[in-house]
């Protein structure tokens, strides 16, 4: 047993850890398993008792306020846009039994809520909460020998985990996210057009978007055009958090990336019930871990999938 702390990555880098047990031979089968109970809001360092440099100046949703504000200066976005990606994952998550907020938004009711910071109303910040997720990693041999139904396998065709560098006047957000994506696209042997369906870091409605355009499945400055005209949807070009996200379906910390990969093997599958994109056999789970890491995973089904 292996004890996995990564912050909002935790679930992701311990599916990548099963990953490489099993590809490199040391394992037949492993077992990720994300579970998480948060006691309460706030940095980790009040439990260590090391201050904390900033003096809590710098909270996420200020952060992200921030980001939002610069994008819509940048790009010519409106405030009704970014809140548009919590109306569209609402809507997933209403239709997940397993999500915290089974619940679809208007337009209107997202951005008439409680104000947060800057843009940020309260149903564009992802609720804190608990879960758990597990998830099977098995070798080819075992599929064989344990006579495991190979149409409903999904295989992981790559697993790519970077941490922050400098970037210059980038934005380390997506700057690194753009950087672990296509290095996952290198190692998978596909480019952004040839992915179904997406679940993404979405803590804040803006990450969505500036992700999407990331991991090139929009030109810079227009996810926002695309949203709205439907691109992300179910049955769209690709469909994005149909898990209902981290807005609609939660964000426990520890299960959030291995609920991702187990949302995305429904959908190979063809499993998902009322949520289900039609057609989707290939996917990518992505995750950030307090900005400082990302890690990217792309999995497939098998020529057989339904």
């Amino acid at each position: 047993m292996t004890q996995v702390e990564n912050a909002s990555a935790s679930g992701s880098s311990a599916f990548r850890a099963a990953c490489l047990d099993v590809a490199s031979g040391i394992s037949d089968v492993s077992l990720a398993v994300g579970v998480d109970k948060p006691s309460k809001i706030g940095p980790a360092q009040r439990d260590t008792g090391i201050p904390e440099l900033s003096a809590e100046r710098v909270a996420p949703f200020t952060h992200f306020a921030l980001l939002a504000d610069e994008y819509m200066r940048a790009h010519g976005a409106t405030a009704e846009q970014i809140a548009a990606v919590a109306v569209k994952n609402f809507s997933n998550a209403a239709l997940n039994p397993y999500a915290q907020r089974q619940k679809a938004y208007s337009l209107e009711e997202v951005l008439g809520g409680p104000t947060i910071s800057g843009i940020f109303t309260k149903l564009q910040c992802c609720p804190i909460g608990e879960g758990a997720a597990a998830t099977l990693v098995v070798s080819g041999d075992v599929l064989d020998r344990l006579d495991l139904d190979r149409t409903r396998s999904v295989r992981v065709l790559a697993s790519v985990q970077r941490s922050e560098q400098l970037y210059g006047a980038k934005s380390f957000d997506a700057e690194l996210t753009r950087e672990t994506a296509h290095l996952a696209y290198e190692q998978a042997g596909i480019a952004p057009s040839d992915l179904d369906v997406v679940e993404l870091h979405d803590a804040f409605t803006i990450e969505e978007l500036q992700y999407l355009e990331a991991m090139g499945l929009a030109d810079e400055g227009q996810a926002g055009t695309g949203l709205t005209a439907g691109e992300f949807d179910r049955g769209g070009r690709v469909a994005v958090n149909t898990s209902g996200g981290l807005l609609g379906s939660g964000h426990p910390i520890g299960p959030t990336g291995v609920a991702q990969v187990a949302e995305i093997t429904e959908q190979i599958r063809g499993e998902a019930g009322a949520r289900q994109h039609s057609g989707a056999r290939t996917g990518l789970a992505h995750m950030v871990g307090l900005g400082a890491v990302c890690v990217v995973h792309i999995l497939q089904g098998s020529s057989t999938t339904p």
